[in-house]
């Protein structure tokens, strides 16, 4: 299918075609639930690319999930949310937009809480309570499009950019890019879902959920050049990439500083999109993804070798155990830093040149070129800890199966992809020769910044547990760094704290304060003793009745003395 997918994307690219299919589900009050698909080059070739990156993931699936008990749930679980994605990225409405973005939303859920502990209830509750922010504002697009008579959004893209409504619409449409992926400042969430198994990280932050976002504003980016929120996403961008090159340089748990480049990389294709460069940041958007779910690929296949630990400190001199998997890990690492000739060098390197030639401003200029360093830095100081270093403090390793070939094959699939893939696309996507000319401090700025990167990440490395380390003097700003910037704690026990602690309040004042008295059991302990009395005096008892009869007795008495 996939296979297949990319030669009708080629066609339609090469000629030109569009192809818009309806059908009318119901129609109330002049507006019509129309379910509509939209088939041009740009959604047959994200399927392809969804589709092959899935059969991939679920093919290394096989031997990583081997020994899982409920391995068909897991896997249908992988294929309900591949269906919702590709129902996501063929949907011109918002309505069937909304089903594949819930779908998303719900099934990664499921998967985040796949392994059943507290650690993964707390990520998966975090995943989806940031995620229903932005379900509630295309819910209010939805509900705000009912003025046009029609949900699809390719009716308005051109006729309307500077009606007020269409800025109402697409600053929701913003907001709810921004919560899928995890721009600021919902960024916590994203780290959060690495308690899911290692298989569905590669393809949930690679080509499906966190880039539904981008793949969303792509699609409306003829709506975001004339709303003044482009701005705004354009800074909280390129923070969100600058926050995550610095926090993935203070991290040690493998898997997390994968998350950390995947958030950096979102960051660069948001700010490239609010340029107002769509075809790019669709470009690095499918280069990223083949080298990202490599990353992952070979991540879960060095946890998997070395007994389950994440910690990359207990890792080392893997290159003579792991051979296969090392290399495809440093084909990864290195096409995400933008090494010349791979995926990511095409896609990265024409951004760096663009931005360069753009009219931005010089906070944003210095977010993204430091950023691009900060990248080199945290992935040079990866492949070291896991290459370069010797046996880690922890455990010294012994893996037998370390390499199953069910798992390198899958992987072997994407490493043809990550060095080939960035310059067939560019081939196919940009036809024409762009010749972009730039003083030449500018046009070395990119390898400037990431020669500077790969020295630092060198130095980084090199520490040993031994030795005296700096964050300890400047632990406020280690911690900060290293939390990004206290986002999880923020999203978590600072905005729950208010609403628990009132919730108690009421819960004590109310359900068990005077409206426990008024209410249903102050009337039982007010009648209760009343009903008992009466109770006892029903009751067939040979003393009952004489004490009843005395006191008859008395009472008659009494009166007729008075």
């Amino acid at each position: 299918m996939s296979v297949f997918l990319l030669l009708m994307g080629l066609n339609f690219l090469i000629n030109g075609y569009s192809v818009f299919i309806e059908w009318e589900v119901i129609s109330f009050n002049s507006n019509k639930i129309v379910m509509t698909l939209l088939f041009d080059w740009m959604s047959f070739m994200f399927m392809s690319f969804v589709l092959y990156i899935s059969s991939m993931v679920i093919y290394y699936s096989g031997q990583y999930m081997g020994s899982e008990r409920y391995l068909n749930r897991f896997i249908m679980l992988v294929l309900m949310f591949v269906l919702s994605m590709v129902l996501l990225i063929i949907s011109p409405n918002l309505i069937s937009i909304l089903l594949g973005w819930d779908g998303l939303g719900l099934v990664s859920y499921c998967l985040v809480i796949y392994y059943e502990n507290v650690r993964s209830y707390n990520a998966g509750m975090l995943t989806a309570l940031s995620n229903r922010i932005g379900d509630v504002a295309i819910l209010l697009a939805i509900a705000w499009m009912l003025n046009y008579g029609s949900w699809n959004y390719v009716f308005y893209l051109h006729s309307v950019l500077n009606n007020n409504e269409m800025v109402i619409i697409s600053s929701l449409i913003i907001l709810a890019a921004m919560t899928k992926s995890a721009q600021i400042p919902f960024s916590a969430w994203l780290p959060a879902a690495m308690a899911a198994p290692t298989p569905v990280s590669a393809l949930v932050h690679s080509s499906t959920l966190v880039t539904a976002g981008v793949y969303l504003l792509i699609r409306f980016s003829d709506v975001l050049l004339s709303v003044y929120a482009g701005d705004v996403l354009l800074l909280l961008s390129g923070l969100t990439m600058f926050m995550a090159g610095i926090g993935a340089n203070y991290e040690y748990d493998l898997k997390k500083i994968i998350a950390l480049s995947t958030l950096s990389q979102l960051g660069l294709m948001m700010m490239i999109l609010s340029m107002g460069f769509p075809v790019l940041a669709f470009f690095h958007l499918l280069t990223h993804a083949l080298f990202k779910a490599l990353l992952f690929l070979c991540a879960g296949a060095i946890i998997h070798g070395v007994g389950d630990t994440q910690d990359i400190r207990s890792m080392g001199a893997l290159v003579s155990q792991m051979p296969l998997t090392l290399s495809c890990l440093n084909v990864a690492n290195l096409a995400l830093c933008g090494m010349p000739f791979l995926a990511g060098f095409y896609s990265k390197d024409l951004i760096l040149e663009i931005s360069s030639l753009s009219l931005i401003n010089v906070v944003s200029f210095f977010l993204l070129f430091f950023s691009t360093g900060l990248t080199v830095c945290y992935s040079v100081r990866l492949s070291f800890y896991l290459t370069g270093k010797g046996f880690g403090g922890t455990n010294i390793h012994s893996i037998s199966d370390n390499e199953g070939w069910i798992m390198c094959k899958g992987m072997l699939g994407l490493v043809v992809m990550a060095i080939l893939g960035g310059a067939t696309l560019s081939w196919l996507i940009f036809p024409s020769v762009n010749c972009v000319v730039l003083p030449l401090y500018l046009k070395m700025g990119a390898l400037l910044v990431s020669i500077v990167g790969l020295w630092v990440g060198i130095l980084l490395s090199s520490y040993s547990i031994g030795q005296p380390l700096m964050c300890v003097k400047f632990y406020f700003n280690s911690t900060m760094m290293g939390s990004m910037w206290f986002l999880p704690y923020l999203s978590t026990n600072y905005i729950i704290k208010f609403p628990l602690y009132m919730g108690g309040v009421y819960y004590n004042n109310i359900d068990q304060g005077w409206s426990e008295c008024l209410g249903a059991q102050g009337m039982y302990n007010s009648f209760s003793g009343g009903s008992m009395l009466i109770q006892q005096s029903q009751d067939n008892l040979f003393k009952m009745y004489l004490l009843i009869f005395l006191f008859f007795t008395i009472f008659l008495c009494f009166f007729m003395f008075v």
